[in-house]
């Protein structure tokens, strides 16, 4: 079975519990204006242009075919992205079996990985018969069918909710909340283990009513065992440029300090476990 990646972080130590190795798996239904990881949102392998290596010798023509990214000598023209099969990426999990432990273990994320979801549900299975833990990063916009085909081999989801109201959910990522909220019900009340990923974005949840209403949601799920608050950076803008494409928010925004305390309070006041 193939899949398409445009990454595999090693040794880390953010996607889930303990050392993990991340893959982050080509495609995105969503179009978050604040997207850092703008690699993972065409679903297929694309051209990318490092001008700053480029060294003028022409070889790669109109830059209009993957191909032409052989001819680059500098590598300043690449290729994003690359089909792969579930042996090569478990045998690349399968590097750092050492550091794993009792608690790490492989990460899919994207991109949405759930996109890809015969090919994830095939390398976890992979993994857990060799007794490492597994997991799922996702924002949950995808068809009930593509996440069972993950329940018995994933062992936590990492869950984005990044707005409660379905109109302003859909102005800035391109699609309302309607789907990420039954599928997120769906895994509660199933019993999975959830920790919830919620990104600060200054002019879109940045208020009180916003993260009330976030909290809200979560406190009322019987499986989430912790959440996070993640105040927006800007850190991935410069990663567009070298796809072609052009990163449309504003940022000089920030999130306070004051701000970010006063919302993490309101999580703690809905006895929400914040990490």
């Amino acid at each position: 079975m193939k899949g398409i990646i445009f990454d595999i972080q090693r040794f880390s130590v953010h996607d889930g519990p303990g050392i993990r190795t991340t893959v982050f798996m080509k495609g995105c239904p969503l179009r978050c204006v604040w997207c850092h990881n703008p690699e993972g949102l065409s679903a297929k392998p694309q051209l990318s242009f490092h001008k700053e290596k480029c060294l003028g010798c022409g070889r790669c023509g109109k830059r209009e075919s993957l191909s032409d990214a052989e001819k680059c000598p500098s590598e300043a023209l690449c290729v994003c992205g690359k089909e792969t099969d579930e042996d090569e990426i478990f045998s690349e999990f399968i590097k750092d079996d050492i550091f794993y432990g009792s608690d790490g273990g492989i990460t899919f994320s994207g991109g949405e990985c759930l996109l890809q979801a015969d090919f994830v549900a095939s390398v976890l299975k992979k993994v857990k018969s060799s007794n490492f833990t597994t997991a799922i990063d996702t924002s949950g916009c995808v068809p009930w069918e593509s996440i069972e085909k993950t329940l018995e081999f994933c062992d936590l989801y990492l869950y984005d909710i990044k707005c409660a109201d379905p109109n302003i959910h859909k102005e800035f990522t391109g699609n309302d909340n309607f789907i990420i909220l039954s599928n997120l019900k769906k895994l509660s009340d199933l019993g999975k283990r959830l920790w919830i990923r919620t990104p600060v974005i200054p002019g879109f949840n940045d208020n009180v009513e916003e993260i009330t209403a976030i909290a809200d949601i979560i406190s009322s799920l019987r499986s989430v065992e912790q959440a996070t608050l993640m105040p927006y950076h800007s850190f991935g803008a410069d990663k567009y440029v070298p796809l072609g494409m052009n990163y449309a928010y504003d940022i000089t925004k920030k999130v306070t300090p004051e701000s970010m305390e006063t919302f993490e309070n309101i999580f703690r006041s809905k006895k929400i476990k914040l990490v």
